[in-house]
């Protein structure tokens, strides 16, 4: 009894100090290290739930009751706009919030060694947020949330092969309806968060299992300072606190001055011009306009999923990891990415979008090769040729052309999302954004 007793003990302690350790290194928590954005994740997280939890009591799930209890939650309780608001913006903060930290773990190397596993729970969380998303987008059943959704379906159902079938499976039938609403309704507020919880608490505990976020390294003055601690409370816990007052303070602001938008209730007779997906959606229908529709919503999909799933166990020169960039030349080689993310991307659409045009690179043959193949054929042979270069010109590791490569297509992604948000106009031609 006293054994079992000492190891129940052991135990608890264990899991206490893996949590929250009692102290923590002084160069880990600085501000500018971290940015506290898994600490924002964390609350916008605890917000969506706060706030979801005062919707549920009002809002019913049908085509014909949804838009208008959200419209008299709005309208007829007490602070409903305001809840509803927070809600809004919580979850627009939360996707690029958490995009930023996972960028944030990858640019300091915390993916080495023992935290291989949490960077792939850190994806699945991003899964996870995405999901939330998606299945919330469609719950207020305005005409911009309907037509959103549409064209993301539709967008799925695409995929040769199993595209059909999943696309029904997630409608509930051949088109949106009750079945939809419901299936998005249930995931939206049972499915999603109870995994999204169980995986952050995974993520957390196994953070404090590797003694906190990855540190800076030197230069120091002495092994002291490159070893010092200092105590969680007051240390980190009032940075913490800090930001979650002026992230709470940002959201409410947000959702008073700007109000989550209701539209005109969803008419599947009348479609929008254009209609869009969700924003966090844009920058692949960005590539279906360039790419045939295998390319777009599978290949390079899964391409860029399995990539980031493989990070970890790519075989690097060493484990350097604390710092931004990793190196000094690391942070040269990364703005050099960025910036031909930034010219490239660009051009590759307003030449494909007014010079090539939708017959593709070779007019006359099948579009899976003149928009598929072809394109894809190209765009890797750049990428790989960029990549050597880097490698050549900077004399660089392995560890820091992967990041190179990994900063050139997160902002070629983040270019194909603001092109698609801002410069597509009707019929999803080149515009400025304004003559929309």
């Amino acid at each position: 009894m006293t054994e079992n007793n000492t190891n129940n003990q052991r135990f608890r302690r264990s899991l206490i100090w893996h949590l929250r350790p009692t102290h923590v290194p002084e160069r880990a928590i600085r501000f500018t290290h971290t940015f506290g954005l898994g600490g924002m994740a964390l609350v916008l997280v605890f917000l969506l739930v706060f706030t979801g939890i005062l919707m549920v009591f009002s809002y019913e799930p049908s085509p014909e009751r949804a838009w208008q209890s959200i419209a008299a939650f709005q309208e007829d309780v007490l602070f409903g706009s305001l809840i509803r608001g927070v809600h809004f913006w919580s979850a627009n903060l939360l996707l690029p919030v958490t995009l930023l930290h996972l960028l944030r773990v990858f640019l300091t190397g915390g993916f080495h060694g023992r935290r291989c596993s949490n960077w792939l729970l850190g994806l699945g969380v991003l899964a996870c947020v995405l999901l939330s998303g998606f299945t919330g987008y469609l719950l207020p059943w305005d005409q911009t949330a309907y037509w959103a959704i549409t064209i993301c379906t539709e967008m799925l159902g695409l995929v040769p092969g199993v595209g059909p079938g999943l696309r029904s499976a997630i409608l509930g039938g051949s088109e949106i309806g009750s079945a939809t609403i419901i299936n998005f309704y249930a995931l939206h507020v049972v499915l999603t968060p109870m995994l999204l919880f169980a995986l952050l608490s995974w993520h957390f505990w196994q953070i404090r299992k590797a003694g906190g976020v990855v540190s800076p390294t030197g230069p120091f003055d002495n092994v002291r300072e490159a070893h010092r601690t200092v105590p969680l409370v007051p240390n980190l816990v009032i940075k913490e606190v800090v930001v979650a007052l002026v992230l709470i303070a940002l959201v409410l602001v947000l959702a008073i001055i700007f109000a989550a938008p209701l539209g005109e209730p969803a008419n599947p007779g009348i479609s929008p011009n254009p209609a869009k997906a969700p924003w966090y959606f844009l920058g692949f229908q960005e590539l279906l306009i360039h790419f045939d529709a295998t390319f777009a919503i599978l290949v390079i999909p899964l391409l860029a999923a399995a990539a980031l799933i493989a990070i970890p166990f790519i075989r690097y020169e060493g484990e350097i990891s604390g710092n931004w960039f990793l190196t000094p030349k690391g942070r040269r080689m990364a703005q050099a990415a960025a910036v031909a993310a930034l010219v490239v991307v660009p051009l590759w659409i307003v030449v494909d979008d007014r010079i090539i045009g939708p017959d593709g690179w070779l007019p006359g043959t099948a579009r899976l090769v003149s928009n598929g193949l072809l394109p894809f054929a190209l765009m890797l042979i750049g990428a790989s040729a960029f990549y050597l270069a880097l490698r050549k010109s900077f004399n660089a590791s392995r560890n820091e052309a992967v990041q190179s490569l990994f900063v050139l297509f997160f902002v070629a992604f983040v270019v194909l999302t603001v092109a698609g948000a801002w410069f597509r106009g009707p019929g999803m031609m080149l515009v400025w954004p304004w003559q929309m």
